[in-house]
């Protein structure tokens, strides 16, 4: 099979990396895509690190088995919790991307002063962007926040109304967020909101979204390896480990048009 033609492997705990998908098809519309979304196993937000392990690597040896010609973790809290053990398994025989280290390398080339993260417990709780921050530009003061409501907020449906709104105000008026410059968004869930975010902040400070930073990346590494799709043969599968029309409803949200879920189980 020719290399160009096989499809992007993008998998999330959830439907959330459908954002990441999304922006990777408005920029890549040429590329095929396999999604998977562990929805059995939702969240990981609150998984332990060993178990975010196993599932991910059942998982890339899944997609690896779709023929995929890269892997791309579209989740925060497996990009924290097991990309260097991906790496480690399959970095010799696959390309191996997460959502965090493109961000991280936009940051270090911006020099802010002072930035904000928000994402699930486990991804705050792993220290994951103070470290790697500290590494690549350690004049940046970096301050960080779980906001766990905003996740399910917004698979409720709960956007642009006053709900929504009384949480965000609730956790970015956190004196913690005084002075920053830039707020990353260390969940793909909060693109939904991210509009949102930047009028609370009245549009001064710079909102950090990493699928549309993810999804440039992606685009030169296809470039610099000589595998980009130039033909018109595209083939999206969006594949989940569990199914209700929920997950159909919100998969919608994310992806911004209607979109086939195959429940495929692979845990068996």
């Amino acid at each position: 099979m020719d290399l160009k033609r096989q499809p992007i492997g993008i998998f999330d705990s959830g439907v959330g990396g459908l954002t990441v998908a999304h922006a990777i098809k408005q920029l890549m519309p040429g590329e095929s895509i396999v999604y998977f979304g562990d929805t059995a196993h939702l969240p990981y937000g609150d998984k332990s690190a060993e178990l975010i392990c196993q599932y991910s690597e059942k998982i890339v040896e899944f997609l690896l088995g779709q023929n995929a010609k890269m892997i791309l973790i579209a989740c925060n809290s497996a990009s924290a919790s097991a990309y260097d053990y991906l790496q480690k398994k399959f970095g010799k025989d696959t390309i191996i991307l997460d959502v965090i280290s493109p961000v991280i390398e936009y940051v270090s080339s911006r020099n802010f002063k002072k930035i904000g993260v928000i994402g699930t417990k486990r991804t705050i709780a792993s220290g994951v962007y103070e470290k790697m921050i500290a590494l690549k530009s350690p004049e940046t003061k970096v301050v960080s926040l779980a906001t766990p409501l905003f996740v399910p907020m917004i698979e409720e449906g709960f956007i642009f109304d006053d709900i929504s709104n009384q949480i965000i105000r609730a956790y970015l008026s956190n004196q913690l967020f005084e002075g920053i410059e830039a707020l990353i968004l260390g969940c793909t869930h909060y693109p939904i909101i991210r509009n949102q975010i930047s009028k609370f902040f009245d549009f001064r400070v710079e909102i950090i979204d990493s699928s549309r930073v993810v999804s440039s990346v992606v685009r030169d590494i296809l470039q610099k390896n000589n595998i980009q799709n130039d033909s018109r043969l595209v083939n999206d599968r969006f594949l989940v480990s569990d199914y209700t029309e929920y997950f159909r409803k919100i998969a919608r949200l994310f992806f911004e048009k209607e979109i086939n879920l195959e429940k495929t189980d692979i845990w068996s």
